[in-house]
């Protein structure tokens, strides 16, 4: 069985202390859904504003800081979060992760593997892509190599990056509430900035991602 999360990395919510934030976990991973604590939630919104943090040109000084904090966010040209998709094979448990600079904003990029396209993984990480006909080998980056890779089917994958979109829909919905306590004169903006600039808001529905490549015969044997 395949799983496949939309995650944020958390270490920039370390020594948080604008609003409550949940203890990290030991991986530093922060699955986004409708399952979220008001924690973690807030854990979520202070890595976001921390990465995209910059007072050289926010609101003035006289602002509480917690919500100069959401303005410097509002005010950014695109809203980046660390973080990606976590795609994992419950039977064999094999995990992959993103690697640094993917960002959950590119999320949607596993599109393209409809279209025998490449993920780029991120820096730092041997994480790679082989196409294999109608399915697709996701290799972990693991030290020696890793013999066994996560085989994802290409006519799973829409269903798959859909679970994902509706989570990170359910998060939208818990952080304006979130934004409602904490910030609610900037809740409306802050949630519309959140949905345009990670790109959850368009539909996944449309014909493209239907499309399968024709397998290619037999695949290869071997790794």
């Amino acid at each position: 069985m395949l799983i496949m999360d939309a995650i944020v990395e958390t270490y920039d919510a370390a020594d948080f202390t604008l609003w409550p934030t949940a203890a990290p976990n030991a991986d530093r991973l922060l699955v986004l859904s409708d399952q979220m604590s008001p924690l973690e939630v807030g854990t979520a919104m202070a890595v976001l504003t921390s990465c995209n943090h910059d007072e050289s040109d926010g609101p003035a000084h006289d602002t509480k800081p917690g919500i100069r904090r959401i303005q410097n966010l509002l005010n950014v040209d695109l809203v980046i979060a660390p973080g990606g998709i976590l795609l994992q094979d419950i039977a064999t448990g094999v995990v992959i992760a993103p690697g640094c600079c993917f960002g959950l904003e590119s999320w949607r990029d596993w599109l393209g593997l409809m279209h025998g396209e490449e993920v780029w993984l991120g820096h730092g990480t041997t994480a790679h892509v082989e196409h294999r006909g109608t399915l697709v080998r996701v290799w972990p980056d693991t030290d020696p190599p890793a013999k066994t890779p996560i085989e994802l089917p290409l006519a799973d994958l829409p269903d798959l990056l859909q679970t994902v979109h509706d989570k990170l829909h359910g998060f939208l919905t818990l952080a304006e509430q979130w934004a409602s306590r904490y910030a609610p004169a900037l809740a409306p903006a802050l949630i519309a900035k959140l949905n345009e600039d990670l790109n959850i808001g368009p539909s996944l529905e449309h014909p493209q991602i239907r499309n399968l490549p024709q397998a290619a015969g037999p695949s290869p044997g071997g790794c």
